[in-house]
């Protein structure tokens, strides 16, 4: 009876979580505790990667499905790539994105959904720079804990990959070398924000940091992740190539080894039993997976999603919303954008990638929707039955084909990149090293912007594009990224003026590769600085072609009345500021507001100006909006090598407000006190 009345403990849900883990972990045999440490097989069943389940007890194991822009198992809702979400600067948006994916994947029977990718784009040559939402700490963190909010209302979120990852042609060798202080204010930031929010689970990245594997390295497993952070969760390899060295391994605090029993599943139960490994860590490993199956559910048979959500009417509306809303206006000479319906009686839509279903990258991150709307069909959808909508899907035209175009009203030119030009290296096209749109296109533009000036170019891509050969041959630029599978309902409603294009941009827009930090997919060690994108920019005085946060609008936006709550701040404060966004236009629209933060005084060498706080706001035409921008002082703070710690400056910091990088019109001050 009383070993009965034992067994009941683990199973009851009204019991403790520690409690009921505590008893599960007493009651497994060392060999089931590591069964329970790796995956089962390298390729996935339905698109699921499943560790053991263990009959024995009732336990039911994971199953992880790929990725940052949909489930990739089965048919699934596809959205816009991360870069193009994270350009919607809005965390509401993105956690029900993250809402929707979680049902999904619970909808195929996952439980871990191996997402987001909060990489920061270092550079923009990274193949995988559309998986993630830009460059800058404090916005990536910002919208990857939106995400994982969303997802974990359902399934487990992955956070991935830790860390320092950016190249791909070299994942499985490079090594990433840094300062302690350049790791911690740059390349962690974004991903202890996701472990505030709650994130179950961490991926380790492929590559080195400072020479040591990410699976091996203890001082971010260990110190950091679970240690100074205080996260409760597990950690997995990343796939295949993602481990090398069991006692290694396991030592640094890796917890699962994916997606097959390659390293853990051969060796790690001999190097318990011969006492190179204590069973203590294999214990913590085991207590950390217990504790999020317990935590998130999947113990006790949270019941799945029903399969009939999968790519419903709310989830692809909120794709073709995501698409919309995504969209940054780059340039509108003569305000040629939007499009009138009532003075066109025929458009051209020039470019093989009009016709094309455009989705991003083909590795980890695809997905396969039920249809996809390309641009074509969506202006043909929107451009109503008094327009017609002629294609020429090339991007050579011939002499008759250019004549045809220049008699149009409009003509839209599709240009950018594609699966061939950027991705997962190993899988598909891996780094970008040409960093302007292929030749043709380019030529392309040039020929169709000669034979009619009203000229349009859509651009689509995951990453910056260097326009200088032709931007200024052509009056519209409309940056549509990787949209979706309504992104041709998104970029017509855009040019037509159904929507106003509101989003910015999360990266900086170069005029030539020189501004840029190094980027080399042939060395195995590269040096990693403090300083990229804006910071970079600001610091060296260059000036770029379009600055990170910028976007027009079809109506202007006048920044007035900047007020701080108190001038001067406690160390244990926060900065609290209103301002007021007046539309001056004509249009309702959207303004994303952002705060920098400067310390020209400081003891240590700091960025000109960082990002610290923004928000979305729409604003009706003639109506002013007061919006509320908060820092607290903690953001404020520089890793002090020497110390070894964060220490806040007592000194006169400034504030910018603006709606980019390097458009601040309004500026104050403020001083911090510690005693």
């Amino acid at each position: 009876m009383a070993g009965d009345a034992r067994s009941e403990l683990y199973r009851d849900p009204s019991q403790p979580l520690e409690r009921r883990v505590d008893d599960l972990l007493a009651r497994m045999t060392l060999a089931e505790k590591v069964e329970q440490l790796h995956g089962l097989q390298r390729e996935p069943i339905d698109g699921l990667y499943h560790t053991p389940p263990n009959e024995r007890l009732g336990i039911p194991g994971f199953r992880m499905v790929d990725g940052p822009r949909g489930v990739r198992a089965g048919k699934a809702t596809a959205f816009p790539v991360g870069m193009a979400r994270g350009a919607t600067f809005d965390p509401d948006l993105e956690r029900r994105v993250g809402e929707a994916m979680g049902r999904e994947t619970s909808a195929r029977g996952g439980n871990v959904l191996l997402a987001p990718c909060i990489n920061l784009l270092r550079h923009p040559s990274w193949g995988r720079a559309q998986e993630t939402y830009g460059e800058d700490p404090f916005h990536v963190g910002t919208m990857g804990a939106a995400f994982v909010e969303g997802v974990q209302r359902h399934v487990v979120a992955s956070v991935k990959h830790f860390a320092v990852n950016s190249i791909e042609n070299t994942r499985f060798t490079v090594s990433a070398n840094l300062a302690e202080r350049t790791l911690r204010e740059v390349y962690l930031p974004h991903f202890q924000r996701c472990i505030t929010a709650g994130a179950g689970s961490v991926m380790s990245a492929y590559n080195r940091v400072n020479g040591e594997w990410c699976a091996e390295n203890a001082h971010l497993l260990r110190d950091v992740l679970k240690g100074e952070w205080a996260f409760d969760g597990f950690v997995e390899s990343d796939w295949l190539l993602g481990m090398h060295d069991t006692v290694g391994s396991i030592r640094a605090g890796l917890d699962i080894e994916m997606p097959r029993p390659k390293v853990y599943g051969r060796n790690l139960l001999a190097a318990v039993e011969s006492g190179a490994v204590p069973v203590e860590l294999v214990d913590d490993a085991v207590r950390r997976v217990l504790r999020i199956m317990i935590r998130f559910g999947i113990f006790d048979g949270r019941p799945d999603e029903k399969p009939s959500l999968i790519a419903c009417a709310a989830h692809t509306e909120l794709a073709r919303e995501v698409g919309e809303k995504s969209l940054v206006l780059l340039r509108n000479e003569c305000e040629l954008l939007p499009l009138d319906r009532a003075r066109l009686r025929r458009i051209a839509v020039v470019g093989e990638l009009a016709g094309a279903k455009n989705l991003g990258d083909r590795g980890s991150s695809y997905v396969s929707p039920p249809w996809v709307v390309t641009v074509l069909q969506g202006l043909q959808d929107a451009a109503g039955p008094s327009i017609e909508v002629e294609p020429f899907l090339t991007d050579a035209p011939n002499a008759h084909q250019l004549d045809r175009i220049a008699s149009a009203d409009a003509v839209i030119v599709l240009a950018g990149l594609s699966s061939k030009d950027e991705g997962e290296g190993q899988i598909t096209a891996g780094d970008r090293l040409r960093l302007e749109l292929p030749e043709a296109q380019e030529d392309l533009i040039l020929r169709v912007a000669v034979a009619n000036p009203r000229c349009v170019v859509v651009l689509e891509g995951g990453s910056a594009i260097i326009v200088e050969r032709w931007i200024e041959h052509v009056p519209a630029v409309l940056l549509a990224w990787y949209p979706g599978m309504e992104g041709g309902h998104a970029i017509a409603a855009g040019l037509f003026g159904d929507v106003n294009p509101g989003g910015r941009l999360p990266l900086t827009f170069v005029r030539a590769k020189s501004d840029l930090p190094t980027f080399d997919v042939e060395r195995d060690e590269i040096e990693y600085g403090p300083l990229h994108g804006y910071r970079l920019a600001d610091h060296a005085g260059l000036e770029p072609r379009f600055p990170f946060g910028f976007g027009l609008s079809y109506t202007r936006f006048a920044y007035r009345a900047l007020l701080m709550e108190s001038s001067t701040l406690r160390a244990d404060g926060q900065l609290q500021a209103t301002v007021e966004i007046a539309n001056v236009g004509a249009r309702a629209g959207d303004e994303v507001v952002q705060l920098y933060v400067g310390c020209a005084r400081s003891r240590v060498a700091r960025p000109v100006r960082e990002l610290k706080a923004f928000t979305r706001v729409h604003v009706e035409a003639g109506a002013m909006a007061r919006v509320e921008l908060d820092v607290p002082m903690s953001e404020l703070r520089y890793w002090d090598e020497d110390a070894g710690g964060w220490l806040l400056e007592e000194t006169r910091y400034v504030v910018w407000v603006g709606p980019s990088s390097r458009e601040l019109p309004l500026r104050s001050e403020f001083d911090v006190r510690l005693g």
